[in-house]
């Protein structure tokens, strides 16, 4: 049995329906009985835990073969990463007394980053989870290509996407969820001892200006990225209702000036599917 957080959302749902359509058996660890509902009509367990609840973890973890670990995103997040670091301790315990097989957890390119940054929350978790007593893989995920689901509305009634991303025509590394939810299965089935680290891409690096160009091509209509000066970042930020903008700032910093990077470029796994297929799933909704 697999016990998968984060189900809920687009990763762990991937390595959820990956399994299943495996046959293998699937728990779903989610925070209430009506999130469970779905899954549990697909045949899965259901186990209710909040990833600050050391002891509901425990009891959703115990008797898996493997557990995909999914720390809940806090993109404005208190100076000291407080929130994260609470259920980050409280996974560790969980995870130290259930005991399963093996853990895959999802990081993120540049999780090994010394600069302060956003992605730091995620460097935390490596250096908690790699001492866990059972085998234990990082699955360190690119710029996801979903995320630019918040660009679908500017892009449809304006034509115009503002981009944080610069400069416009610099490759980032980018990877659609489908594909690290496909390798997360895999790796649950997998065999390895200690800590490793798999680091995950799509196919080919993708400039801000070809995201506008599928979006132009998938909308039918001229769509182009406009910079939006680094000035102005902070009072936008806050304008949108962040406190702590500051980390947010910095990991975007660290993807324009190549400082969030993989740790082994020449081993980097390469996904399937391109940004054309996100953006059309995206724009169709």
């Amino acid at each position: 049995m697999y016990a998968i957080t984060g189900i809920t959302g687009q990763v762990g749902g991937v390595v959820a329906r990956t399994l299943l359509a495996q046959g293998k058996n699937v728990r779903a660890v989610v925070r209430s009985e009506e999130k469970g509902a779905p899954w549990a009509a697909q045949g899965c367990d259901v186990a209710l835990a909040e990833m600050h609840d050391r002891d509901a973890l425990r009891r959703a973890f115990e008797g898996a073969e493997g557990v995909f670990v999914l720390l809940p995103p806090v993109f404005d997040p208190s100076p000291d990463f407080s929130e994260s670091r609470r259920n980050i301790a409280a996974l560790r315990v969980a995870l130290s007394e259930a005991r399963p097989t093996r853990v895959v957890v999802l990081s993120t390119i540049g999780a090994q980053a010394a600069q302060p940054n956003l992605l730091n929350q995620l460097g935390i978790m490596e250096q908690e989870l790699g001492t866990l007593p059972m085998p234990v893989v990082f699955l360190r995920a690119a710029w996801f290509f979903e995320n630019f689901v918040w660009d679908v509305e500017p892009a449809r009634e304006t034509g115009v996407i503002p981009s944080f991303l610069q400069p416009l025509d610099k490759p980032v590394p980018m990877v659609a969820t489908d594909d690290i939810g496909r390798v997360a299965a895999a790796l649950l089935q997998d065999a390895w001892e200690g800590a490793r680290v798999v680091e995950l891409e799509g196919p080919r690096r993708v400039t801000p200006d070809e995201i506008a160009a599928a979006f132009a091509d998938a909308l039918d209509r001229p769509v182009r990225m406009q910079l939006v000066p680094r000035d102005e970042w902070e009072s936008l930020f806050r304008a949108q209702g962040m406190k702590n903008p500051l980390p947010r700032m910095q990991m975007i910093d660290g993807f324009n000036e190549g400082w969030i990077e993989f740790e082994a470029p020449s081993a980097v796994v390469k996904g399937d599917v391109a940004v054309e297929v996100v953006i059309r799933r995206l724009v169709r909704g």
